[in-house]
């Protein structure tokens, strides 16, 4: 999603981009349990997120989206949608909430049957023709639009390139395309149909389950074979070439470009499969089916790491003002996010800086090992700017909340450089191979799954042999950045003076 300028402490003279990033239910607040109550009138629920309080929806879990998108052809029209969810209520529910904004609902069915709905807040309202049971499992079909004009005071959703559509979903604005429960902490596996006039190509996450073409049409179908959050759901619908080639163990990686441009692309292309290969000797195997990269003819200002399929923008391949180790760092960037962000995914939005924290830690490592741009030169920067982080956008555990109508405004640097620094502490405080074996039993032990700070913290001081709980209290929740491990000459500046020079930058 568009950002908040980060500080990248090499690259002072660049322009700045940004790049992004056990399921579990969180607690409702009494107020949204009494308004399930019979009778209550319909209100927009949420599941407690501190950062995003409407987000998501309590009572019940979804185990898989079935999205259908019939594209016009034009990025001026909305598109016909159904979007089907099978969930299974974790309490009786008289009625269900869905996050859905930006669209107009044709009808619902709950398990083949009418059901009633109705609109509050961002979220859709449905009451069944009978109450669900605790434990039971339902399906939700809603016939809907999904409108790829840009939705007043929102950010994300579709993303309209010059001969299609992609999607950036992050944080908060799947709803904005389909309805669904979109919090991350409820992951759920997805189908997908979309039919688009012949000659665009469509891609989507997961692997390709067949191309049907009927007269000036075809529909084609991609499934996961991961759970995946809703913030991480891809569409690519455009003029498209899409290059196929194999990566280590003989994982398949497709691309997508578009057609006119691929020849010129394909030496950023190529590199992708090294570049697993790299990741996969820091944090083991590639946790997906197949990976990829669109390079989409949009300007967006960021780089997002979309399941099995992360999206670009065309110009940082093609702007010669980026130097070519900046470039193959933000790759990785985005690559690394499918160990940390996608297969392991935040339980709440305060938890983003372990997505975004580890994916610039990956960034900087692959850039030191590959270009020789010293991690510690870029950590002592950081250290220096930290303090002043902290004041303006919080500790790296703790963002503050976005302001209004700013949704994406929690993804500061305080957890890009800032949390990476925690990391780079972390690494100091517990030596090299320990910090390593961490990485590595993460995203192991909570593969396809979501997990927390705290679930991070139980880990790492396990594999430590001893409570970090108090070094990390300072580390991630603290207003003031702690003393740097092994480097006690490390002083950060105050916060004006830090917050002076990023407005220079």
């Amino acid at each position: 999603m568009p950002l908040t300028p980060r500080l990248r402490t090499s690259l002072a003279s660049f322009r700045h981009r940004t790049t992004r990033h056990r399921k579990t239910a969180l607690l409702a607040s009494a107020v949204s349990v009494c308004l399930l109550a019979a009778g209550a009138p319909a209100a927009p629920l949420g599941i407690g997120d501190r950062l995003f309080p409407y987000l998501g929806n309590p009572g019940y879990d979804v185990a898989s989206y079935d999205l259908s998108f019939t594209y016009p052809g034009t990025n001026d029209k909305p598109l016909q949608a159904v979007t089907t969810i099978n969930a299974r209520t974790t309490t009786e529910l008289d009625r269900l909430n869905l996050d859905f904004a930006h669209g107009t609902v044709e009808s619902v069915d709950v398990d083949g049957h009418p059901a009633d709905f109705t609109s509050a807040g961002e979220d859709l309202v449905v009451t069944p023709e009978d109450p669900l049971p605790l434990g039971s499992w339902t399906t939700i079909t809603v016939k809907h639009t999904s409108d790829p004009r840009p939705a007043k005071g929102e950010d994300g959703g579709w993303v309209r390139t010059s001969d299609g559509l992609a999607m950036a979903n992050q944080a908060d604005a799947a709803h904005l395309v389909f309805p669904c429960n979109d919090h991350p902490s409820d992951k759920a596996m997805f189908t997908f149909h979309i039919t688009a006039p012949n000659g665009y190509t469509v891609v989507a996450n997961g692997l390709p389950a067949g191309a049907d073409r009927a007269g000036g049409s075809t529909t084609w179908t991609y499934r996961s074979r991961h759970p995946m959050a809703t913030e991480l759901a891809q569409v690519s619908i455009g003029h498209s070439a899409v290059p196929h080639r194999e990566g280590p163990h003989g994982l398949p990686v497709r691309d997508v470009v578009p057609s006119a441009d691929r020849k010129a692309l394909e030496p950023w292309l190529a590199k992708t499969p090294d570049q697993i290969a790299w990741m996969e000797s820091k944090v083991g195997p590639f946790p997906f089916e197949t990976y990829g990269l669109i390079m989409a003819q949009a300007s967006t200002g960021f780089e997002l790491e979309t399941q099995t399929l992360s999206l670009f923008e065309k110009d940082l391949f093609t702007d010669p003002a980026y130097p070519k180790w900046y470039v193959e760092s933000i790759m990785v960037h985005e690559l690394s996010h499918q160990w940390f962000g996608d297969s392991v995914s935040p339980r709440t939005w305060s938890d983003v800086w372990l997505n975004e924290g580890h994916a610039t830690w990956y960034e900087a490592l692959y850039a030191e090992e590959k270009s020789h741009h010293p991690m510690e030169a870029r950590m002592k920067a950081a250290y220096s700017a930290s303090d002043g982080w902290r004041a303006a956008g919080g500790p790296p555990a703790r963002p503050k909340p976005p302001a209004p109508g700013q949704k994406i405004g929690i993804f500061r640097s305080n957890v890009y450089d800032g949390a990476a620094l925690a990391l780079y502490a972390l690494r100091q405080e517990i030596g090299r191979p320990a910090f390593e074996r961490l990485e590595r039993a993460w995203v192991q032990q909570y593969r396809d799954s979501t997990a927390g700070t705290a679930d991070y913290v139980r880990l790492a001081s396990a594999i430590a042999g001893r409570d970090l709980t108090g070094f990390f209290q300072a580390w991630l929740y603290g207003a003031k950045t702690p003393p740097m491990p092994g480097h006690p000459d490390w002083k950060s500046d105050p916060p004006t003076k830090a917050a002076k020079r990023r407005t220079a930058r």
